[in-house]
């Protein structure tokens, strides 16, 4: 438990001063919630001497007593505001810093990270999880730190008067100590458990929102809404169990403080008929009794919390000590854009996707890259850009090595245009500057007309600030397309990757996209997947891929007139383009 609070304050990182600072507050805090019971019991004290016939109460007593007790509420308000205003914001304002930090790294990383770590699980621990320990974990501090601050303060002050009740007040809160201790275990076995059924959950709950539509096709009863019920089921009975499991911690811990309470009244009231206390000493204790261990009796919940805290922090740690793919990289200018592949091979994980390939894509012409499906032709794009890194041999961009390149540096001589396009819930704008976020006005119309999609997007409700929809769904595929060859025009990089753009578009935009197409390659190193024939063929030199392996290059001339995959990929795609109804 208390490893735990001392890595949140680690946590807290440069916010340390205030935590502390609060906790300053917190003493004092104390201090002024201890002053008005002394002063009370000592009033009483005083009172009830009078009615028993000792020295009178001076009127002005009972005012200046709740002057005082007056004052101590005040401060003890002005000090509890302190610490809060010291202490409570330090969660959120480092858990804003750590998710824009997180998304740093989840930018630079391998995207062979999200193979190996699942969605849901990223997910839930940049948002729930992380939120659990910005809400939680500056409130464990308080409930921890500044509660035992609160009951050993109390404890010198009752100690002051009644020694053998402070005692009891030590022995008491120690045996607490060791219940918690209990809660502290408990929760270190089962908060991995429950950790993990909430990731499974996030996970089946993103796996059913994405496949919701085929899900209402099978009325419901598809593979993913069984998922996401055996997950919502798996998580309710895991968090049942874990609460039937703190149950007897929790018991023995309030009962050893409730009867901590009633021995130290006891033992003032022992002390008392001894003659060694006064009634006004036992009245005080007596109702410090009711609050002695109240700060104590919270951190019974903070235990829960704690090793719950500990596993997010746990998944954090990791996530932040993923490797970055440009881990040694640097920033290069190159002064050609010539990429060569030398004797590559690759795979995800334990599938081998390429085998020794080699080619060479010379600058400013256009390469296309072709043949069957799953041949490893969209591998070699994003090998390319650098998505992930080569298992043996080298990609080089101008001369040099990709992994010598930042991501930055080498993305920035980059433009990709995809089959799947991507577009942000945002402005038209914005989607389209992505590209270069400091464009001006006139570049961004700019790129619109030359990309074919300036006509539309005025048309739209805001024209260029229409807002929209998430992933582009508010617009149709074709318009998402010529928005994304307006991007990467308007980034103008020197290298362009054309994974199948035109592969799903249909014959009244695919004209549209051509042009726009031919107005974003001019003049570029280009890098094309393509299947339509009239791309192919225009093509200045053209790879087939089969089976990993670059089978065939050259010309469209040059391989019509070879027997092999090519000539039998043009006959198809000729029989195909020809058909009529």
């Amino acid at each position: 438990m208390f490893k735990s609070v001392g890595r949140i304050m680690k946590w807290a990182g440069e916010y340390k001063k205030r935590l502390y600072l609060g906790f300053v507050c917190s003493f004092f805090a104390t201090w002024c919630t201890a002053g008005p019971v002394m002063l009370a019991a000592w009033a009483l004290g005083k009172i009830v001497t009078d009615k028993q016939g000792g020295t009178p109460v001076n009127s002005a007593l009972v005012w200046q007593c709740l002057c005082g007790i007056a004052a101590l509420i005040i401060l003890r308000f002005l000090f509890t505001y302190g610490k809060n205003r010291l202490q409570e914001s330090i969660g959120t304002e480092k858990a804003a810093g750590q998710r824009i930090r997180i998304g740093d790294i989840l930018k630079r990383v391998s995207l062979g990270y999200f193979a190996e770590n699942n969605i849901g699980d990223i997910l839930a621990a940049t948002t729930t999880e992380l939120s659990t320990l910005e809400i939680q974990g500056m409130k464990m501090i308080d409930a921890v730190v500044n509660g035992y601050i609160q009951v050993l303060a109390i404890i010198c002050c009752v100690g002051f008067f009644c020694p053998s009740a402070a005692v009891i007040a030590v022995i008491g809160t120690a045996l607490s100590t060791f219940a918690l201790f209990g809660i502290s275990r408990q929760s270190s076995r089962t908060a991995p458990v429950g950790h993990r059924a909430k990731e499974a959950l996030s996970a089946a709950a993103v796996e059913y929102v994405r496949g919701l539509a085929i899900v209402k096709s099978f009325g419901k009863q598809g593979v993913s809404a069984k998922r996401f019920q055996d997950a919502s089921r798996a998580n309710k009975e895991i968090c049942v169990k874990n609460e039937f499991g703190f149950v007897p911690w929790n018991c023995l811990h309030l009962l050893i403080l409730k009867s901590a309470s009633i021995a130290l009244v006891l033992a003032a009231c022992l002390e008392t008929t001894r003659g060694r206390l006064d009634m006004t000493m036992l009245l005080m204790v007596s109702m410090f009794s009711f609050s002695i261990f109240g700060s104590v009796e919270n951190i019974n919940d903070a235990a829960h919390v704690l090793s719950v805290i500990d596993s997010v922090m746990d998944k954090l740690d990791s996530m932040e000590r993923a490797r970055f793919i440009d881990q040694d990289g640097k920033d290069l200018h190159p002064e050609h854009f010539a990429i060569e592949f030398d004797h590559v091979s690759f795979g995800y994980g334990k599938r081998q996707v390429l085998h020794d390939v080699n080619f060479t894509i010379p600058e400013n012409k256009t390469t296309a890259i072709v043949g069957p499906s799953g041949s490893g032709k969209s591998t070699i794009c994003s090998l390319i850009a650098r998505f992930y890194d080569v298992g043996k041999g080298s990609v080089t961009l101008g001369g040099y090595d990709v992994k010598e390149f930042s991501c930055d540096s080498l993305l920035k001589n980059i433009s990709m245009v995809f089959q799947s396009v991507y577009l942000f819930h945002d402005t038209v704008r914005n989607n389209i500057r992505f590209g270069k976020p400091t464009a001006t006005e006139e570049e961004i119309l700019a790129a619109a007309k030359a990309a074919r999609c300036h006509d539309f997007i005025m048309a739209l409700p805001d024209g260029y600030d229409t807002i929209i929809g998430e992933g582009g769904g508010t617009l149709s595929g074709g318009e998402k397309q010529r928005i994304s060859i307006a991007r990467a025009m308007l980034k103008d990089a020197p290298v362009i990757i054309l994974d199948e753009a035109t592969a799903s578009i249909d014959p009244e935009n695919e004209h549209e996209i051509q042009a726009a197409i031919s107005a974003l390659v001019h003049g570029k190193t280009i890098i094309t997947i393509a299947h339509r024939l009239s791309t192919i063929e225009q093509a200045d030199q053209i790879l087939v891929v089969d089976g990993g392996r670059v089978v065939q290059s050259g010309t469209h001339s040059q391989l019509i007139r070879q027997e092999g995959l090519y000539r039998r990929f043009v006959k198809i795609r000729q029989e195909a383009e020809g058909w009529k109804l």
